[in-house]
């Protein structure tokens, strides 16, 4: 025969007695039923529309209050949007960063390309000379593209027993170098990036007058007669070419970085050309400095060819001159040779006061 219908009854107290215990196998034996039987009374109800008609069990204590330990929505949302508009304000800063020149007639900047000052192939007669030279010749300033010392972590560690100098020396002699003058700007290369959040470079460079940051920097000098010259300095420019050492920066210019002197490092080679914009007649100087490492393992390891013919090379300014005429930047590869150019143009200016 047969079995006989479920009532709506033997239903209702099924949904009823899920919706008071909250859990099925509660639920089922409270009414003396097997899952298999409950669950197909639930669903039954559920097809017949059967809803529970009882009021939910409620507790027999009470609690005090627990606040919530997250700031609410809306107050993260404005803290975020001032964060923003913070680093907004920053990143469009550094986009073009203003540099006031204090001083009339010409200047000199001398490019120092990567010095890796700790290491033991670093040439430190010829860096402790450029740096004198640009100290002792009124009108010209240094400025660095980056990996200011080797700086092994991680996986590198191991090259320190490969070197006379300690990770101690080596931040001794790099805040020597860094203190040494006064840098225009100073690049931050790959090496020094290693440092991660606790670089001490940055707090070495704090108290300095000129501008540093990571990969590079771009930045407009304003001269007292009204002359403006960019410079975008970085530590490397993406691109490169076996036929031309400076691919990168070159590629940088004729992409639309429309700067006087474009200037890099990283590869430890040497390289120099001009191009110009047939739109507005800029000349640009593009500048591949080799830096002060000159003998390098690696490179040796490897058979790469000694690209290098400087260390560094300087760029002589005379802001009275045309963006279009190619006397308004002279490029030198000898520091004593710069030295006495600037010297040259400047004579008769040599009592002004050097910018601070």
């Amino acid at each position: 025969m047969p079995a006989a219908p479920i009532s709506e009854d033997e239903l209702q107290r099924a949904v009823n007695a899920n919706a008071q215990y909250g859990n099925k196998t509660a639920a089922a034996s409270s009414l003396n039923l097997n899952l298999s039987t409950y669950y197909s009374r639930v669903r039954e109800a559920n097809r017949r529309g059967i809803s529970p008609n009882i009021i939910p069990r409620q507790p027999t204590f009470e609690r005090d209050p627990i606040p919530d330990g997250d700031e609410p929505i809306e107050e993260l949302l404005d803290r975020r949007e001032r964060a923003f508009v913070r680093k907004d304000k920053a990143e469009i800063a550094r986009k073009l960063i203003e540099v006031r020149i204090k001083m009339d007639g010409p200047i000199g900047i001398c490019h120092f390309g990567d010095p890796h000052v700790d290491d033991d192939g670093c040439d430190i007669p010829s860096l402790r000379r450029h740096i004198k030279v640009v100290n002792e010749t009124p009108g010209m300033y240094a400025a660095n593209v980056g990996d200011l010392q080797n700086n092994w972590v991680g996986r590198l560690s191991h090259l320190w027993s490969q070197q006379e100098t300690s990770a101690k020396q080596a931040w001794r002699l790099t805040e020597w170098l860094v203190r040494s003058c006064d840098w225009l700007y100073l690049i931050g290369g790959n090496h020094d990036a290693w440092s991660g959040s606790g670089d001490p470079l940055q707090w070495i460079m704090a108290d300095q007058a000129g501008v540093f940051d990571y990969g590079g920097v771009r930045l407009n000098l304003k001269f007292p007669g009204g002359k403006q010259i960019r410079i975008n300095g970085r530590h490397d420019f993406r691109g490169h070419s076996m036929w031309n050492t400076t691919h990168g920066p070159l590629k940088a210019a004729m992409m639309g970085w429309r700067d006087h002197i474009l200037t890099c490092g990283h590869t430890h080679v040497s390289g120099y050309q001009l191009t110009k914009d047939p739109s507005s007649g800029l000349i640009s100087h593009i500048l591949r400095v080799a830096g002060f490492k000159k003998h390098d393992r690696y490179a040796k390891e490897l058979g790469l060819p000694d690209a290098s013919f400087s260390p560094a090379s300087t760029t002589i300014i005379d802001p009275r001159k045309a963006d279009n005429d190619p006397g308004l930047i002279t490029v030198i590869h000898d520091v004593e040779m710069a030295a006495d150019f600037l010297k040259f143009l400047r004579r008769g200016m040599d009592g002004k006061k050097r910018a601070a």
